[in-house]
């Protein structure tokens, strides 16, 4: 089992950062890859961005790329999302989950955080 909390979530204005954390528990964190989702009203959940086991290989969706940044400090049992240049589109509740490996379907991964929602808008 891996227990997932999310945090840093919140309003940040157009154009605006914020970094979420993903803070895990339970079996060896460095075991998984991780990954970020997101679920806006009314739309289904969808892939934001995952990084290997190591942290030495990233993906990202085409609507996040050059504007997000995906890390993990496995001596931290941490993930991270650093969001830039964030839009009201991006208003949404963000997921952490952990898979055996990288993938953009959400069906790979095996345990999900609770969400922390984030709100763009001014």
């Amino acid at each position: 089992q891996v227990q997932l909390v999310e945090s840093g979530g919140g309003l940040a204005q157009p154009g605006g950062s914020l970094r979420l954390s993903c803070a895990a528990s339970g079996r060896t964190f460095s075991s998984y890859a991780m990954g970020w989702f997101r679920q806006a009203p009314g739309k289904e959940r969808e892939f934001v961005a995952a990084v290997s086991w190591s942290g030495g290989r990233t993906y990202y969706a085409d609507s996040v790329k050059g504007r997000f940044t995906i890390s993990r400090d496995n001596a931290k049992n941490t993930m991270y999302l650093r969001m830039n240049m964030l839009k009201p589109e991006d208003t949404a509740v963000y997921y952490c989950a952990a898979a055996p490996h990288t993938s953009s379907d959400s069906g790979t991964y095996d345990y999900w955080g609770q969400g922390t929602q984030v709100t763009v808008s001014s």
